[in-house]
């Protein structure tokens, strides 16, 4: 049997591992991706591959689950004995997956209510473990997925990356377009706000951008108690050197997750990509 809420959330979540979705009894739907013609599930893909071919500036597009697979989710849960599902998403604004959730839940057994988080990576994955976690105590569909949403918009995302080209290919760069022209002359900082990607900063160096993402995650966390994710594309080093500063300098540190992200992400930020999302305690 399962909760009596389940939770459903989407692959770009990047629920670290240790098998956490399936503690917390999270369902996790695939995003798509393709890489020239070959059209696969975000989990059939490796990042690698995905990295390698936004490298050698290959065609990498991706594309929102089918309702149907968050149809076979729901009525999946309904079956292991829940009495509503809260399902939660990446951004609307970006993707159109909670849609895709939102036309499959008309039809389901159970019902279901939609969380777009406005947000993508640990941040939609640390809103859908509040939702678990409530869940998990027994809260109400409601209110499980107000713990979603509250923890979504607690939550702050911001990101380094060596060039935004990849972004604005991609058509995901929206109100950063506004440092194309001086692209090779800054390295940007960016962030998720309105469910967008914003400019935050812009800096001349790498090493200047970087110290400056970890200033910021720094006055985020202030001191309170947080959860936090380091996230990167095929830079393990400085994702580790980032968690590790962060550790030492943010007080109330719960949790730090450290990982590569998935080719969905990965597609459209490049090599080199580096985040932080500060995700402060309900």
């Amino acid at each position: 049997m399962g909760s009596e809420v389940a939770i459903v959330t989407d692959s770009t979540a990047y629920l670290p591992p240790g098998c956490l979705a399936e503690r917390h009894r999270i369902t996790v739907v695939p995003l798509r991706l393709a890489i020239g013609g070959d059209v696969r599930d975000e989990d059939e893909t490796t990042t690698a591959e995905a990295a390698l071919a936004v490298k050698d500036w290959r065609p990498v597009t991706t594309s929102r689950p089918a309702p149907e697979r968050f149809a076979h989710a729901f009525k999946a849960a309904a079956g292991a004995g829940a009495s509503a599902v809260v399902s939660v998403h990446l951004s609307a604004a970006m993707s159109g997956t909670a849609e895709a959730a939102r036309l499959a839940a008309e039809d389901a057994p159970v019902p279901v209510h939609i969380v777009d988080t406005g947000t993508i990576g640990l941040g939609l994955g640390f809103a859908a473990l509040s939702a678990a976690a409530a869940a998990l105590r027994g809260a109400a569909a409601p209110e499980v997925a107000a713990a979603a949403e509250r923890r979504a918009e607690l939550s702050r995302s911001l990101f380094y990356v060596d060039t935004l080209e990849h972004l604005r290919r991609g058509g995901r760069i929206g109100a950063a377009a506004t440092l194309l022209g001086s692209a090779l002359m800054v390295k940007p900082l960016l962030g998720i706000d309105g469910g967008r990607i914003v400019p935050v900063e812009k800096v001349r160096t790498s090493s200047r951008a970087l110290a400056r993402l970890e200033e910021i995650a720094v006055g985020e966390a202030g001191d309170r108690p947080v959860d936090l994710g380091v996230q990167h594309l095929a830079a393990p080093a400085r994702a580790q050197t980032l968690a590790r500063h962060l550790r030492e300098r943010i007080p109330r540190v719960a949790d730090v997750h450290v990982g590569e992200v998935g080719p969905v992400i990965g597609a459209h930020v490049g090599p080199g990509m580096l985040g932080v999302v500060v995700a402060p305690h309900l």
